[in-house]
């Protein structure tokens, strides 16, 4: 079943929408979610609450990617839960230190003004990603997208995990210089 069918099958508030979303990407919410959560209950639990979101919002968002829009609500769920389940207990693992990393580049938005430009930053880090080889692009996504440690994407990659954070750190420096270009305060 294709993706258009499937929203189709929201759309018209059948369950089946659900069974056959687990079906086409079951496995893709899940290892977003462990990659950000390190526990395979958290991850399935999240996977399942990220359906439900897309059945509330679904209709009346008519996504054109499915995959990405699935994908989008599982990160921001499994981001959520690891905040709250480390509150009390700040700091350490790959998933915290990655999205410090990036921090440095990407600027906090905290006004009204700032999350309207947030539109505008997410058109400039999809131009900027296009900017990458493939292999840098797959690094950068392994790390800020997936949340994967250096290790595990050096693993992935057949590279040395100095080759992965020299690529990762360069990225970032080209994305800060962007963002510095675009007159973006940091």
């Amino acid at each position: 079943m294709e993706d258009h069918d499937i929203v189709a099958l929201y759309w018209r508030r059948d369950e089946a929408a659900l069974a056959e979303t687990e079906r086409r990407y079951g496995r893709y919410c899940y290892a977003i979610a462990n990659g950000i959560l390190r526990n395979g209950e958290d991850a399935r639990e999240c996977v399942n609450d990220a359906f439900l979101a897309a059945w509330n919002a679904i209709p009346p968002h008519q996504p054109a990617l499915l995959s990405a829009f699935l994908g989008k609500i599982t990160r921001r769920l499994a981001l959520k839960k690891r905040r709250d389940s480390t509150a009390a207990k700040r700091g350490g693992g790959s998933v915290s230190l990655s999205l410090d990393e990036l921090a440095e580049c990407i600027p906090a938005g905290q006004s009204p003004e700032d999350q309207l430009d947030g539109a505008a930053l997410a058109e400039l880090l999809d131009a900027f990603l296009e900017t990458l080889s493939p292999e840098d692009r797959r690094i950068f996504l392994r790390r800020y997208w997936y949340c994967d440690s250096v290790r595990e994407i050096a693993s992935r990659c057949g590279y040395s995990q100095s080759k992965v954070k020299m690529t990762l750190k360069r990225a970032r420096d080209k994305l800060r210089a962007l963002l510095e270009k675009e007159d973006i305060r940091l």
